[in-house]
């Protein structure tokens, strides 16, 4: 027991342990992100950390990846575009829970106030198939992500959107986000890339509130990763082109947002 200035007994708080323990790389990237709002992963770091999350997380890459070639099109897209595919599912997790559990299928939803493009309307996407879900890799990310997130903002439970991109480059130019420089309207982002097949530019811009600069990387090797704050920063991608205009190239990428409950 502790006692209060006034002589009162109090009972001591017991606070939850976090989920990350002591030093290492996640705990450094951790403390990046809660300084500078984002954090850029290379490609070796990221399969070093879903390798550290869960043996065998990348057992299963190939087939990962060529689960982009099985995306359905975007028929959402207000400027008449046909250049993005994708799939989505949601999860969700309790504070300070290891565990990410699916949840039904349920439309994609952002107000107008994040998306001038496609906002305000409920978007209903093609599920990721049971393979994808079933994954060792996608069971990485979310743990990844859930370590990371809940030891940013420990007392929420989650919201958690996954969705699969690919962007076809056109002569003038796919737009990995078409939106612009903007919000997702959620609290954490994570995004992977998986493929890039002939493709020029694609350069991610990551920004304060008032769309000045803080980074910009250019994701070119699968497996690299962004990591952004979102109720801090804003972000958005340049277009892209095909590197041989008599070629398809094309952009895949996976985005998973945590939005606190």
């Amino acid at each position: 027991m502790k006692h209060s200035s006034g002589g009162h007994a109090v009972a001591a708080m017991s606070l939850p342990k976090p989920l990350i323990k002591g030093g290492g790389p996640l705990h450094d990237l951790c403390k990046f992100i809660a300084k500078k709002d984002y954090g850029i992963l290379s490609a070796p770091k990221t399969a070093a950390l879903l390798e550290a999350e869960r043996e065998g997380a990348l057992e299963d890459w190939a087939a990962f990846q060529a689960s982009w070639n099985q995306l359905e099109l975007d028929g959402y897209m207000k400027d008449g575009g046909t250049y993005r595919y994708r799939r989505h599912a949601v999860y969700s997790a309790e504070p300070f829970s290891t565990a990410v559990q699916r949840a039904p299928d349920q439309p994609h939803y952002q107000s107008l106030d994040y998306n001038t493009l496609n906002g305000d309307i409920a978007r209903h996407y093609a599920p990721i198939t049971p393979a994808v879900a079933g994954s060792k890799v996608l069971g990485s990310v979310l743990a990844l992500c859930q370590a990371i997130y809940s030891n940013l903002a420990p007392y929420y439970a989650w919201h958690i959107e996954v969705h699969q991109f690919r962007i076809y480059a056109q002569p003038s130019g796919g737009l990995p986000t078409p939106e612009g420089i903007h919000r997702d309207g959620v609290s954490f982002v994570f995004m992977m890339l998986v493929n890039r097949v002939n493709v020029l530019n694609g350069e991610t811009g990551i920004y304060d509130r008032q769309k000045r600069r803080l980074a910009n990387y250019t994701l070119s090797t699968p497996m690299e990763a962004a990591l952004v704050n979102d109720e801090r920063t804003m972000h958005g991608v340049s277009p892209i082109l095909a590197l041989d205009p008599d070629k398809e190239g094309y952009r895949d990428v996976l985005v998973v947002t945590f939005n606190k409950c």
